[in-house]
């Protein structure tokens, strides 16, 4: 595990998305409720290869919606001879949502890599598989009435998105959108050398929607994807806080 302490960075601004709202349809069956989790990496750390390769494991399971975030605080730092190496997937965007979930799960504005996040509610070294296994079966059991979140194809420019459930409160309806498999030949930096091969690598998050607490149905602009790509479903308050609800979008709109 790498750790690397940075100055603290205001809350990211995301853009939002045209909505075109519609009512929930009624007697519809909820659907099962994924665990988010979220890999805060980055190319440049020797110990984050491992955790990668996990991730990419977690992306075959349907109980796991499995994102991953480069981070940006690697890309200056010089490892010797082998010099610095730029993250092609870095942003300071992603480095602030990892600080922001460490402001609220571990009360303090550091970063490592590499770090699960868990629902948005727990967090741990991302290459300790057992830690990760417990964190994703603490939170599927603690969850309360999860919403179930539920994405059909509507055409070919648009999606129909569903939430269902009700609840206190409100939060924000996030298309996230990455590339589903890349392989990276490294040629400087700490993983000089090495092939890294990386899974469903963020590289835009935004707001389509708000939900208010009660059931939710939007039309919304589909992401222009193209192959290689694909996009999923978050309900959440904002970066940092416990995720609600969370769906991948339909495969055949990013083959």
């Amino acid at each position: 595990m790498r750790a690397l302490w940075t100055r603290s960075f205001w809350p990211v601004l995301l853009a939002t998305a045209l909505v075109l709202v519609a009512p929930a349809r009624p007697g519809q069956t909820a659907e099962p409720t994924p665990t988010v989790v979220e890999l805060f990496t980055s190319q440049g750390c020797y110990s984050c290869p491992p955790a990668e390769a996990y991730l990419g494991d977690l992306t075959s399971r349907p109980d796991v919606i499995a994102l991953e975030f480069h981070v940006d605080y690697w890309d200056d730092l010089v490892y010797g001879s082998a010099g610095k190496w730029k993250d092609p997937f870095s942003s300071a965007e992603n480095t602030r949502r990892q600080r922001s979930y460490n402001l609220q799960i571990r009360n303090t504005g550091g970063v490592y890599t590499p770090q699960m996040v868990i629902g948005g509610s727990m967090e741990t070294v991302g290459s300790q598989k057992p830690k990760v296994e417990r964190a994703i079966r603490r939170h599927a059991q603690s969850r309360q009435k999860p919403l179930a979140v539920h994405v059909q194809t509507a055409d070919t420019n648009f999606l129909n998105v569903r939430v269902a459930g009700t609840g206190g409160g409100s939060a924000s309806v996030w298309m996230v959108l990455f590339h589903r498999t890349i392989e990276t030949k490294v040629r400087s930096g700490e993983n000089k050398g090495k092939n890294l091969t990386s899974h469903h690598i963020v590289t835009k998050l935004h707001k389509i929607a708000d939900w208010t607490g009660s059931s939710l149905a939007v039309r919304v602009m589909g992401p222009a994807e193209p192959a290689g790509m694909g996009c999923a479903i978050l309900v959440q308050q904002a970066p940092g806080t416990p995720i609600l609800g969370a769906a991948y979008c339909p495969t055949n709109r990013a083959s």
